[in-house]
């Protein structure tokens, strides 16, 4: 086995955090790697694209052919063909690179924050900030000991609009908020049923399941459909519904809960799918609480809103949609405000919380960042308590202070994961 020590040790690159950070002057440009290049990488690549204050250096894939489409694509852009790595850990020790933006599955994004924290890059990492518990705990404390600024890719935290209505919220525009709620009606088909195949010629399948557990390659385990088995993804509560999960602590002021419950089902479908199409998870605060809704299957919607938040307080209620909130007050419900961003840019923040990332590496003060990693983290936390009473079919007290559920064995062993060598998330980071 080749611990990470050993990697940078046999590539003449034994450096500290500090000794591998470039450092950058103010009017430098930041030289980014892309690290995974699916879907979401495409979208990581056109937003960096759009920032002439930063500069796509490397670009690193487990496959290939998205490799080399991503390199065509900075190529057209009229910028220099950036280097193509297969191996992150490669990036990692690449001098010239200041940061990694790192839309990886879910699976990854620990265990790749930590070796980049370590190798003294900042990172911004997608969301959920982490596949489980015990990880995010890990990912927090890389991020402070190599004094890394780790944006998560919450980007509605750098939404004009949502910054608006949570100041409002703070100020007791709706009295009390007692109830914060997050809705997911997504929309989801079947992915039906696929036999394992040979791996494709130019995959890396050992790179991609990286610490999950080794499987033959299947076509659904791959691409996007990765989101909903347990190995790599959190289903859609820890995807699309994340976003809105964040949202929905953000409005409310709170952290960790004192008890979760969470009861579905994957309903309809038969298919190889594992992770549940309709979930319903209630967080107790004592005097609040978070209630989030996921609905892959036709459904109607609330309030005009199906993927959103709801918050309702002692005078009034709010009711937030993908660009706009409304505010309602009194017995009747009058309607007294009706928010709606001027663009679909300030709509989905990505420009915005990209370039908030970069103030960041620029003023070394992840106080700076919108998404800190602690931020994400706790939100990531809540989808997998949800996760965990739904898998167990019970209601779960939770202690946010020792991040563990008092007498229950067997929800513990579920705050981590057994990990494959040597893709494996150290106890010490």
């Amino acid at each position: 086995m080749t611990s990470r020590r050993q990697f940078f040790h046999s590539a003449g690159m034994a450096l500290t955090a500090a000794q591998a950070a470039r450092v950058m002057g103010a009017n430098d440009r930041a030289q980014v790697a892309v690290i995974g290049l699916g879907g979401r990488g495409q979208d990581h690549l056109k937003t960096w694209l759009a920032i002439p204050e930063s500069n796509i250096a490397a670009l690193c894939d487990v496959n290939q052919a998205a490799l080399e489409r991503a390199q065509t694509v900075v190529e057209r852009a009229g910028h220099a063909k950036p280097k193509g790595y297969a191996d992150m850990r490669e990036v990692f020790a690449d001098k010239q690179v200041d940061a990694v933006s790192m839309p990886l599955p879910n699976h990854w994004h620990a265990l790749s924050t930590i070796w980049a924290c370590q190798a003294g890059k900042d990172v911004y990492v997608e969301k959920p900030a982490c596949h489980n518990v015990f990880e995010g705990r890990k990912m927090i404390e890389a991020a402070r000991k190599y004094q890394r600024m780790v944006q998560i890719g919450s980007q509605g935290r750098s939404s004009p609009n949502r910054i608006k209505m949570v100041k409002l919220l703070s100020e007791g525009i709706i009295g009390k908020v007692y109830m914060s709620r997050g809705l997911c009606f997504n929309r989801r088909k079947s992915i039906g049923h696929m036999a394992d195949a040979p791996t494709p010629p130019g995959l890396d399948w050992d790179k991609f399941l990286g610490p999950a557990p080794m499987r033959p390659f299947n076509e659904l385990r791959f691409k996007y459909n990765w989101h909903w088995f347990w190995d790599t993804g959190n289903g859609d509560i820890g995807n699309q519904g994340v976003h809105q999960m964040d949202i929905a602590r953000w409005g409310l002021g709170s952290g960790l809960p004192q008890s979760v419950s969470s009861t579905g089902g994957k309903y309809v479908y038969n298919d190889d799918q594992e992770t549940p199409n309709t979930q319903l998870a209630s967080f107790n605060y004592g005097d609040s609480e978070i209630v989030f809704e996921v609905r892959g299957i036709l459904t109607n919607s609330e309030a005009e809103v199906k993927v959103g938040n709801m918050f309702y307080g002692s005078d009034g209620w709010i009711a937030s949609g993908r660009n706009s909130f409304q505010v309602y007050k009194g017995e009747k419900g009058e309607k007294i405000m009706d928010e709606t961003e001027a663009s679909r840019a300030d709509t989905d923040g990505n420009v915005l919380h990209f370039r908030n990332f970069l103030q960041a590496i620029r003023s070394r003060n992840y106080k700076d960042l919108n998404a800190d990693v602690e931020i994400g983290v706790t939100s990531a936390i809540l989808v997998h308590l949800a996760n965990i009473s739904y898998r167990l079919q019970k209601q779960l007290r939770f202690d946010p202070q020792t991040f563990t559920f008092p007498g229950e064995a067997e929800a513990n062993r579920m705050l981590t994961r057994a990990y494959r060598s040597p893709y494996i998330v150290p106890e010490r980071v």
